[in-house]
């Protein structure tokens, strides 16, 4: 057995006789496996109330009456987006964003538009997940595993000892490296376990997964490496305590909460009510699709009639207020996917921002390639934004041209149409985004991840020329 592998020996050896270290490693594994199984269970009641209501909202839609088309485009439709396999380990953004949408003519869903998006705060100290057990404590547990493991033997002058019996800095350092790497990656094992029997039955992809785990392992390792070097670096033991809480605090409390609030006065979002303002100014140009002598629609009336070969409204062969609303909706949807489009590209200058500072703090990194995998992200929930409203725009579409080819052959004062009719209109699929298709939101957090590990290597073999110096 090399000179390293009974370093690690050793220091296992200590370790298992710290009452305190184990105790805080039980209680720490205990959280994770809490929650992993918490965080399992409200997935799975949300997905079944989620089933539920969007079973029931189907229901009622298909029972409507017989009624004028565009009452049904107004009586709109809800929709839920299902939750990801994976965000059961890190719920992201998902707690802020919310998982309904109300679709309805007119308007785009008015979770774009939500009071909760407009806080920069998308990334904030979240709840009880896995994913923040191991990026918030797992490495203050580290920290506190291995702030001495080097400084205890200066304090001591047992590492003099063991240079003048021969061992180099070298090996001193590669053990107390191998034995908080590999205590470092038995605290996550439990989370790992996890994810592996959830991708073994097939709940969730199993590369995404499998990126999970490497990801987290680089960050366990990390903060192993951390302590070790800190440690090997530091006088006294208490100086590497204070060195590494510190570190502990300023990159994973204070720069992934400053950041956004920075990011958020570089670049601020329009509140609810600006928006809205925007919307209400800019609608007012085209002009109003329910008024018959807008100026816009006269001109868009001069147009069908000229299609048609006609030369009055009534002798169409579909209802022209059935094909204003088309034209209505088609222009108030391009406003509202511009205003959509502007408030998106907002919130991604502010992420890019707090993106940009994550080699100072690897906090970021993890956190974003955690959601990203997750499928919890901000990209996850635009994708879905964007789903719900192409949905939104066919389904409206499809109302008005029933009202506009199938009302002409009703007679009466109140048209109305089959309600068999509902029953045609199609119902809203969501289609998850493949985290793996945006490698750009995976690659970046592992290049930080990978060098922060390089960064400390090299410190590390600094450290181990320096003690090796020390024994001459």
């Amino acid at each position: 057995m090399n000179t390293a592998m009974l370093i690690a020996r050793e220091e296992w050896r200590v370790l298992a006789r710290n009452r305190a270290g184990l105790i805080a490693s039980a209680l720490l594994v205990l959280l994770i496996l809490v929650s992993s199984f918490t965080s399992l269970e409200r997935r799975s009641a949300i997905e079944a109330d989620r089933e539920r209501y969007q079973a029931s909202v189907d229901t009622d839609f298909d029972a409507q009456p017989n009624r004028h088309p565009h009452r049904m485009v107004h009586y709109g439709q809800f929709v839920f987006r299902p939750i990801a396999p994976l965000a059961f380990f890190d719920a992201g953004v998902d707690s802020f964003t919310g998982n309904t949408i109300f679709l309805e003519g007119h308007r785009q869903n008015s979770a774009n538009f939500a009071e909760a998006r407009q806080s920069s705060l998308l990334l904030r100290f979240g709840q009880l997940t896995p994913a923040f057990v191991l990026q918030t404590l797992a490495p203050l547990l580290l920290i506190f595993l291995a702030f001495a493991s080097v400084a205890r033997e200066k304090e001591r002058a047992t590492l003099r000892l063991m240079l003048a019996q021969g061992v180099s800095g070298r090996s001193v350092i590669a053990g107390k490296l191998l034995g908080h790497g590999a205590i470092a990656l038995a605290v996550g094992l439990p989370a790992f376990a996890v994810l592996v029997a959830f991708a073994a039955n097939g709940a969730a992809d199993g590369a995404s997964a499998l990126l999970m785990i490497l990801g987290y392992g680089a960050w366990l390792l990390l903060w192993a490496a951390l302590g070790v070097v800190v440690s090997a670096l530091a006088a006294r033991p208490r100086d590497a305590l204070a060195i590494l809480v510190g570190l502990w605090m300023v990159t994973v409390i204070l720069l992934p909460r400053a950041l956004p609030e920075a990011a958020s006065a570089q670049s601020q979002l329009a509140t609810k009510i600006e928006t809205e303002i925007a919307l209400h100014r800019d609608l007012l140009k085209i002009g109003d699709s329910h008024d018959p002598d807008d100026p816009y629609f006269n001109d868009f009336r001069d147009r069908v009639l000229a299609r048609y070969g006609v030369a009055t409204v009534e002798e169409l062969p579909v209802q022209y207020a059935g094909l204003v609303s088309i034209e209505g909706e088609r222009l108030t949807t391009q406003i509202y996917a511009d205003a959509a489009d502007r408030q998106i590209g907002s919130e991604n200058e502010q992420n890019a921002f707090v993106h940009a500072f994550s080699a100072l703090s690897p906090m970021i990194a993890i956190r974003q390639l955690s959601m990203a995998l997750a499928g919890s992200d901000p990209a996850a929930h635009y994708d879905f934004l964007n789903q719900a409203e192409s949905f939104r725009y066919d389904f409206v579409q499809q109302l008005n041209r029933m009202q506009a080819e199938l009302l002409p052959s009703i007679e009466g004062d109140d048209p109305r149409i089959s309600a068999a009719n509902w029953q045609k209109v199609p119902r809203f699929s969501y289609e998850p985004a493949n985290p793996l298709g945006r490698p750009a939101d995976i690659i970046w957090p592992f290049a930080v991840l990978l060098g922060w590990i390089a960064a400390l290597a090299g410190l590390a073999a600094f450290a181990a020329r320096r003690i090796g110096r020390s024994a001459r």
